[in-house]
């Protein structure tokens, strides 16, 4: 008996919960750091999160304008200069994060779960329900997502961020569906699919027990690129002036562009600064996808 095992099973229950989940963040941590641009995309990633979450409890929310300070340099006060009205760039960057970052991750979610679900169930069922269902797919990749999504913004008022995340899913469904359902195709024609089906262990405990383990790597690649998806669509909206969401980095880049901020030379930080906080967002969510890769699929693991 090692040491470390002696000392769990003499430990009272919470300092054992404690200790399984500090092994379990540090074995998560190595398989993260196993690939190196994907542990700094995660790294970013957390970064980003803990700018937008934790951030504004220590930077002061820009709420009154300075006339003497419009498209003032970076400085000690306003490390990112300031915009149109004087007020920190910095300010807005840190407080404007948090609805794209939520609304991100509720479409990824969202979005992920559909498309596992109807493309498992279709693969598996087959027959009519699976012909219809991939027809309907087809039908609807045929639709341009985004204009339709502005159509969409102009009837119905998009100033909730779960209603938004569940519209920009049902919106993505079909590309998901079409690839999950391709997946399972391949995975229901092996052994341990066909036993589990003999042996009538039902249609969830096939999907969720024998199928989806075995897509997991898969997956989480899916989740990442239905966030990515969902935030350039988000800030397109909010750039259209279609979302009424305050606090945000596609609503500065809104009135950088209305307030004429592009015909002053000075005004380079206030317009480039959302863009590189939504592209750095983005290039995290990607580099992070390497090492998730890495750790649900074994076979892409070495040494």
């Amino acid at each position: 008996m090692t040491v470390n095992n002696a000392l769990t099973q003499k430990s009272p229950g919470w300092q054992r919960v404690i200790l399984g989940i500090g092994r379990g963040i540090g074995r998560f941590l190595k398989l993260m750091s196993r690939n190196k641009t994907g542990f700094l995309g995660f790294l970013m990633f957390v970064g980003f999160v803990l700018m937008t979450t934790i951030g504004p409890m220590f930077v002061p929310e820009a709420t009154s304008a300075d006339i003497m300070a419009i498209y003032a340099p970076p400085s000690w006060e306003h490390p990112l200069g300031t915009d149109s009205q004087g007020k920190g760039i910095l300010s807005q960057i840190v407080h404007g994060g948090r609805d794209i970052l939520q609304m991100a991750l509720l479409t990824g979610i969202i979005s992920t779960f559909i498309g596992i679900s109807l493309g498992s169930v279709s693969a598996l069922i087959g027959g009519r329900f699976d012909s219809i269902l991939a027809m309907l797919a087809d039908i609807w990749l045929t639709i341009p997502r985004f204009p339709l999504l502005a159509v969409l913004a102009t009837l119905v008022k998009l100033d909730n961020l779960l209603f938004l995340a569940l519209l920009l899913s049902f919106l993505s469904w079909a590309g998901l569906y079409r690839s999950i359902r391709a997946q399972v195709f391949s995975i229901k024609e092996r052994d341990y699919v066909e036993a589990a089906v003999a042996l009538d262990l039902g249609l969830w405990h096939i999907i969720f027990s024998e199928v989806l383990p075995n897509m997991m790597s898969y997956i989480a690649i899916s989740f990442t690129f239905g966030m990515t998806a969902a935030i350039y669509a988000q800030v397109g909206l909010v750039f259209l002036g279609l979302v009424p969401l305050t606090r945000n980095w596609g609503v500065m880049i809104n009135l950088a562009w209305t307030q004429g901020a592009i015909f002053f030379k000075d005004s380079v930080y206030f317009i480039m600064a959302p863009v590189v906080a939504i592209a750095l967002f983005q290039l995290s969510i990607v580099w992070m996808s390497r090492s998730l890769e890495e750790i649900f699929n074994p076979r892409l693991r070495t040494g």
